[in-house]
């Protein structure tokens, strides 16, 4: 097989990108990852620019397109079939001959307007598998694009007069892998839609799971299957059979089929990152490469941040949404907010349950008004009051779930908002699996998945309108991210995920573990809004104790750890004062960043990431760690060479555990180059986190 690797490395030029007249893929797959699998013959190959991840391309005898996926030495996906079922039973599956093929490849660097990281490289190889049949005829065009860290495929359909009004049925793509590997996934069609938590397990025991998903081989490979530029179609889990295949599932709507769809048209990308380790996965930029380029022009309005709000006392009891004497959105409670905000210099202020409709039932009533406030609430005057003190109102949409009712109210909500200076709006879109509302052109109510195409098209209509007035989005229970942020830079960040809210009212807690698995899953999409930075820990809601699953220190490392361009500093005013020199790292670390690396990690154990903040000199570092106590050697070549830095470190102190000693933090200094090795220890459900200034500039008056 060695020498077979090295002829793929030799002929990377374009004549060896040529059709070859061989076999196509074996029927039989005993095993996905025998030799036989990994030894079948290709009709197409199309390498990555670095040589090392091959995909082999051909038809099978029933004329199906089949793909496999080579990492060096290894096979790590293995022959998996691909098509479109539509609801008229004419197919793109079987009866497909290949007539043509066209290549191309690229190689550039773009710039983020905001993200992880300021410059992207997109550098890939392409092929463009055009296929036909007969009885009637069709036409079917499957693109791959292969880059160093993995690969995608997406469908093109062209017109073509058979499929004049495509009802999209299904998916027939497919992922083979090793019955050996290992899966860190959450179900796909539970309760709490993404809010659920992941786990680690053999394959076999998966039925349905949602996408990322990430995989560990046999060899220590990584994969991570997910999906880029969701539009205009439903989101896709994966359903696993005993073949050793993970097959596309698509949401249906409501109506039965998955997606309704006019000729011509392109699916998402399909994605398959890759890496030698887990940390590969995390700095990858596939995900973003596959979306399109901004469309909005200029963006320097959308502006990364950290806000407060008046949110967390409504989840502990202490305020209501709703009006009455305990409600939270009042005049007065949102200047005290302000006021904290500007103390410590943060952007903005979130207010919720500011706007009538809280009353009731308000999940199923949904008769929020999105530019009526409460008697006891002055928008204009909080919105002024804000401006004065450097601080901008965020913006606060709770939908109920009722598509149409927001859609009919939206564009007045964003004139009012844009008129009053606010940049940023969160939206919600509370309720169980399958309970988004949607009315149909004569009035009748129906009840879609928030992962159906009309949720997903609805999740861009508030992007679309939204944009002219300047305003950035915040989606809680969105659809999952896709990287659209790259095409839509006003869609900042989103939910998606269990966040930390799950502390206080959820059945099952957050474990220790949960942050170490979101890392290299959830975080592969794209940002999350976690709402890290609750320093209250331990304490009562409704005469129950409640308790926060980590340490302080893991608490601040959150920061670094899961990425978002505007992060929620969640917790009352109060309990910060309590411990004013933990609270300075969160008033310090940034949101915008320069790079970020991986550094050190593993799924679902633990996790270490540093970041440099855009346009600045400082690196920021957060470890975090899951019920395991673990002592890290942390290698600092990441930092500038020749140069000296101070590092304020906030960690875990000695007796420090997140269920017995929590607070226990130590906070100091230290000198470090990029020469020297940190040793960090962390505690049970604990971390560290970290800003290496350099002494130069530090030390100047």
């Amino acid at each position: 097989m060695r020498e077979f690797v090295g002829r793929r490395l030799r002929l990377r030029s374009a004549v060896a990108l040529l059709l070859f007249a061989v076999p196509a893929f074996a029927d039989d797959l005993p095993d996905p990852m025998t030799d036989e699998a990994r030894d079948v013959a290709c009709g197409l190959e199309l390498f990555s620019p670095n040589g090392r991840l091959a995909l082999c391309i051909d038809t099978d005898a029933d004329g199906r397109l089949r793909y496999r996926a080579d990492f060096d030495d290894d096979t790590v996906v293995a022959a998996s079939g691909l098509g479109l079922r539509f609801a008229s039973r004419i197919d793109l599956v079987t009866g497909l001959t290949i007539a043509g093929v066209e290549r191309g490849s690229a190689d550039s660097r773009w710039e983020q307007p905001w993200g992880e990281r300021r410059f992207v490289t997109d550098r890939h190889n392409e092929l463009a598998v055009s296929l036909k049949a007969a009885g009637p005829e069709r036409r079917l065009v499957v693109r791959f694009r292969v880059f160093d860290d993995g690969f995608g495929f997406r469908y093109e359909v062209p017109e073509q007069a058979v499929y004049a009004d495509a009802r999209l049925v299904e998916e027939a793509s497919e992922f083979r892998v090793s019955r050996d590997a290992r899966a860190f996934s959450q179900p796909a069609d539970g309760k709490l839609r993404y809010e659920e938590l992941y786990r680690e397990s053999a394959i076999g025991v998966l039925d349905k799971v949602a996408t990322p998903l990430t995989l560990r081989l046999p060899t220590g490979v990584h994969l991570s299957i997910h999906e880029a530029a969701l539009v205009n179609y439903p989101g896709m889990s994966l359903e696993f059979d005993a073949e050793s295949v993970f097959r596309s599932h698509l949401r249906p709507s409501s109506e039965g089929w998955r997606a309704r769809l006019s000729v011509p048209f392109v699916t998402p990308w399909r994605t398959v990152q890759i890496a030698e380790k887990a940390t590969g996965l995390i700095d990858s930029s596939l995900i973003l490469n596959l979306n399109e380029p901004n469309r909005l022009g200029d963006v320097s309005w959308v502006e990364p941040g950290k806000y407060v709000g008046i949110w967390w006392a409504m989840h502990l009891g202490q305020k209501t949404w709703g009006p009455g004497e305990r409600h939270g959105a009042t005049t007065a409670e949102a200047r005290r907010y302000i006021d904290f905000a500007a103390e410590h210099g943060f952007d903005g202020v979130l207010v919720e349950g500011w706007n009538r409709g809280w009353g009731g039932d308000w999940v199923a009533e949904a008769r929020f008004s999105f530019t009526e406030p409460y008697p006891d609430f002055d928008l204009p005057a909080v919105a002024a009051y804000a401006r004065s003190r450097g601080v901008r109102l965020v913006g606060h949409h709770e939908t109920g779930g009722h598509m149409s009712h927001y859609e009919e109210r939206m564009e007045d909500a964003f004139d009012l908002y844009e008129s009053l200076g606010v940049r940023q709006v969160k939206t919600g879109y509370v309720g169980p699996r399958r309970t988004l509302k949607r009315l149909d052109a004569d009035g009748n109510t129906h009840l879609e998945w928030h992962d159906s195409q009309f949720a997903v098209n609805h999740y861009l209509k508030v992007l679309e309108a939204a944009a002219p007035r300047r305003i950035a989005i915040n989606t809680h229970e969105p659809v999952k991210d896709t990287g659209l942020r790259r095409t839509w830079p006003n869609w900042l960040t989103r939910e998606g995920s269990r966040g930390q809210e799950f502390a206080v009212w959820g059945a099952t807690p957050n474990p220790p573990e949960h942050e170490t698995f979101l890392a290299f899953t959830r975080m592969l999409s794209g940002p999350m809004d976690f709402t890290p930075g609750i320093f209250d820990l331990d304490f009562e809601v409704n005469g129950k104790p409640r308790r926060v699953q980590t340490t302080l220190a893991k608490q601040l490392a959150l920061y670094v750890v899961l990425y978002s361009p505007i992060h929620m500093v969640p917790d009352l005013p109060e309990n910060y004062a309590l411990r004013p020199d933990a609270f300075r790292f969160i008033v310090d670390v940034p949101t915008d960043w320069e790079e970020s690396i991986a550094l050190a990690g593993e799924v679902g154990d633990y996790v270490v990431i540093a970041r440099q903040e855009r346009g600045g000199s400082d690196w920021y570092l957060g470890a975090i760690t899951d019920e395991v106590p673990r002592r890290l050697s942390l290698p600092l070549d990441f930092l500038d060479g020749g140069t000296e830095y101070i590092a304020e470190v906030y960690a875990d102190a000695d007796d420090a555990h997140w269920d017995t000693n929590p607070y226990a933090i130590g906070i100091g200094s230290a000198r470090y180059t990029n020469d020297d090795t940190l040793e960090l220890d962390l505690a049970a459900g604990g971390g560290a986190a970290i800003r290496f200034s350099p002494a130069e500039e530090a030390e100047s008056p």
